[in-house]
């Protein structure tokens, strides 16, 4: 336990600083999963540049690193821009009794 009253200040305002980041993070991770859940493009797309506010607004409060909210965004804008392609089935191979 603290035993300065100094110290004990700081303590308290670290736990209200870590509070207040992590509440800043989680709800930057709930919009991130949001967005990328969007079924429309459309919403998606208005949506993008509030998450990509939030991602840079963490990066300058040295919440997360420069970099890292870099890559967030650079990976959410190209799943958001990116055309939705149908997941093409590869053609069976045909089995031996088939050949038959």
């Amino acid at each position: 336990m603290a035993n300065h009253k100094a110290t004990k200040k700081d303590t308290r305002q670290a736990n209200k600083r870590r509070d207040r980041n992590r509440y800043h993070g989680k709800t930057t991770r709930n919009a991130m999963r949001d967005l990328l859940a969007k079924a429309s493009e459309g919403d998606a797309k208005a949506d993008l540049p509030k998450v990509i506010a939030m991602l840079d607004k963490l990066a300058k409060k040295n919440i997360i690193h420069k970099n890292k909210a870099s890559n967030l965004k650079s990976s959410l804008t190209k799943n958001v821009l990116a055309p939705k392609v149908a997941a093409v089935e590869k053609p069976k191979r045909a089995t031996k009794k088939a050949a038959k």
